[in-house]
């Protein structure tokens, strides 16, 4: 199992929120930088982390190290 970190904003779309490609990052402190750079340019962004098996190909609930701004319900609770 390996932990692995995320970054994904989301943008405004007529009444929904569309989001981003999520975007890898090899630390957690890169994730949140990358996070804080773009929250400006986004209505919501989170960055988590998730521990993945990639050979048995599941993974756990990601865990939330950052978020700014609109999320979309139940996200990053």
């Amino acid at each position: 199992m390996a932990t692995f970190y995320f970054v994904q904003g989301f943008r405004q779309k007529g009444r929904k929120l569309e989001p981003d490609q999520p975007q890898q990052h090899k630390t957690a402190e890169k994730a949140i930088a990358a996070a804080e750079r773009i929250a400006p340019s986004r209505l919501g962004v989170w960055a988590y982390s998730a521990d993945i098996d990639v050979e048995a190909d599941t993974y756990d609930e990601p865990k939330l190290l950052f978020r700014s701004g609109t999320l979309p319900p139940g996200l990053a609770e």
